[in-house]
């Protein structure tokens, strides 16, 4: 047949490249291996889709060499240094030895094996913790979930599916709903939060959807009257839900924020979140990881904010992109918990899966005593077995990045995205400077949008509306910065400030300290706890062409009413913009108020 098949097409095969049969494009030696990896017409003539294959197969049996093996493990997902990948391939030879081929399960165990006996990332500890199903070549692992946050926005569908399908929530104890991105934040009526209304119809289907729902599967919720109500990232870590080494997810990008404290969290999509309402497991690629390491002292007026807008702006919103940051170095071990959950909610603008910070003695005591916390021997068990977590020394990241804490100052995004940042002293870019065709038209772009002329400085530029609040830095701390500059100062004639507690132990707390009285007295409004303007989803949104300077995490066009335009910064950066009613470089003022 194959001296038939030559003679009609008149292509004669090299004598060296079988053609026929089953195995024609199965490959085991590890000489073909490597060859057929590097480029597959060394040893394949045709495509096996030609003659009906589905794709080329590397076998690996005892002829095959380190390069099959090592691609392979990279299908899976198995990141081994070099050192863990020769204790891999020497275990491999030993098994292949005594069986015909070694599948995928089988080389998993290998890997996390040689990966067990050698320095491990924290990532990797709490991954290979949760792992149900390792990865193979054609699926993701199959990973189980701790913890389960859930809210208003992206849960109706999800539970709509489980219900189609008449299946129940695997776990609601391990699942904890809250109502925060469509609630209204309006100072609350003289019958309190339950009779403020909603003024989207969309928003008041949303938190009646969420109530039912939580009523009909049996999961806890904080909804609007209750105490413990307010951000989904918020209320987390203060009820001490977040807990180090757990792995945590969210239908909503910013679960990051978790990472904080040790834990693996990030954003899932609405059919994952019913996904994991069903089974407490979520498919998911096994990401690279990337090291942050921030040396140094910060100066005054130098915040957590600035720390992670000066990271996305030097490596760009796709610098991080499937990898797990895990942030060190002496400025991050000096965060208070506040500041580290700023640091990490805001690696998922960076392209991060999530951001990750070991736990430690800081971390301990931020939780000590939490409602939802261990007590008792087992609070000692859980920080005997927190303490393990962080990664050892000598392990390796696939990525390393440095950076000088000394030499950071305030900063202040420009753009329409968040790495189109830089310090508050800089001036705006120009296009016609980058050699980049897309990147010059992506920065006209934006400049336009953004009202703004290159070559000119962004102190100075005028704003309409500030905003403090969100997930990223509506806490207690950046509260008390923010009244802290405040202080015997009145907001620039013509600009609002609008101040938005994370949540409702929040707001009590900053009430109590006289900080909500410092707000009223500058004539900043003093709103009830939700994401409020950071999405503009509950009707505290920007006018057209209005500009704010925001403490949210997210600049996009549109981002914060349409037509809006935000310039990301930290709260000390806000305040002193508030005062001036410009963008202003809140040093000035820090030292006037030292002196």
């Amino acid at each position: 047949a194959s001296r038939l098949v030559a003679s009609c097409t008149e292509i004669q095969p090299p004598a060296n490249k079988a053609i026929v049969g089953a195995n024609a494009f199965a490959h085991e030696a590890g000489i073909h291996q490597d060859g057929v990896l590097k480029h597959r017409a060394t040893y394949e003539i045709m495509t096996p889709e030609s003659v009906g294959f589905e794709k080329s197969a590397i076998v690996l049996g005892k002829h095959s060499g380190r390069r099959g093996l090592r691609a392979r493990f990279e299908s899976l997902g198995c990141q081994l240094t070099e050192r863990q990948f020769e204790n891999a391939f020497w275990k491999f030879k030993e098994l292949a030895d005594t069986q015909r081929s070694v599948d995928d399960g089988e080389l998993t165990a290998i890997a996390c094996a040689a990966a067990a006996t050698l320095p491990r990332t924290m990532f990797a500890k709490i991954w290979d913790a949760h792992v149900v199903r390792p990865q193979t070549e054609n699926t993701p692992a199959v990973l189980y979930v701790d913890l389960h946050l859930v809210h208003e926005v992206t849960s109706p569908q999800a539970f709509a599916e489980l219900r189609a399908r008449g299946l129940p929530v695997r776990q609601p104890g391990r699942t904890v709903a809250t109502m925060d991105h469509s609630t209204p934040t309006t100072p609350h009526p003289p019958g309190g939060l339950r009779a403020l209304g909603v003024i989207d119809h969309q928003a008041r289907h949303q938190l009646d959807e969420l109530a039912r729902n939580c009523e009909d599967f049996g999961i806890p919720i904080f909804p609007l009257g209750d105490e413990r109500q307010g951000i989904v990232h918020v209320i987390g870590p203060e009820l001490g839900f977040t807990q180090p080494g757990f792995t945590i997810v969210c239908g909503d990008s910013h679960t990051s924020t978790h990472g904080a404290f040790g834990a693996l969290a990030f954003g899932v999509g609405t059919s994952q979140v019913g996904h994991v309402l069903a089974t407490q497991c979520l498919l998911e690629n096994k990401s690279k990881t990337m090291s942050v390491r921030v040396d140094g002292t910060l100066a005054q007026g130098v915040t957590a904010k600035d720390v992670i807008l000066a990271l996305i702006s030097r490596i760009g919103v796709g610098g991080a992109s499937g990898h797990v940051i895990e942030y060190g170095g002496s400025a991050i071990r000096g965060m208070s918990m506040d500041e580290r959950m700023t640091v990490c909610n805001m690696s998922i603008e960076a392209g991060a899966r999530a951001g990750m910070i070991a736990p430690d003695d800081t971390t301990f005591e931020y939780l000590a005593g939490r409602p939802n916390a261990p007590k008792g021997s087992a609070w000692h068990d859980a920080v005997t077995r927190w303490r393990t977590l962080p990664s050892d020394d000598g392990a390796v990241f696939d990525t390393e990045v440095l950076i000088d804490a000394g030499a950071l100052e305030p900063m202040v995004t420009y753009g329409t995205n968040p790495g189109m940042g830089m310090p508050v002293t800089g001036m705006i870019p120009d296009p016609a400077r980058l050699a980049e065709r897309s990147q010059r038209a992506a920065l006209e772009k934006a400049l336009a949008y953004m009202g703004l002329a290159p070559g000119t400085a962004i102190a100075g530029t005028k704003v309409d509306v500030v905003f403090v609040g969100s997930c990223t830095n509506a806490r207690l701390s950046d509260l008390r910065s923010v009244a802290g500059l405040l202080r015997g100062r009145r907001i620039a004639q013509g600009v609002r400030m609008l101040v938005v507690p994370g949540s409702q132990q929040v707001k009590r707390d900053a009430e109590a300290e006289g900080l909500a009285d410092i707000f009223r007295a500058a004539g900043a409004e003093w709103r009830e706890s939700g994401c409020s303007m950071c999405i503009a989803m509950n009707g505290d949104a920007l006018a057209p062409g209005q500009v704010a300077v925001s403490t949210s995490n997210r600049n996009f066009e549109g981002r914060q009413g349409k037509g809006g335009r935000t310039l990301l910064a930290s709260p000390l950066t806000a305040a002193a913009t508030a005062v001036t009613g410009v963008v202003t470089d809140p040093r000035a003022m820090l030292a006037a108020a030292a002196i």
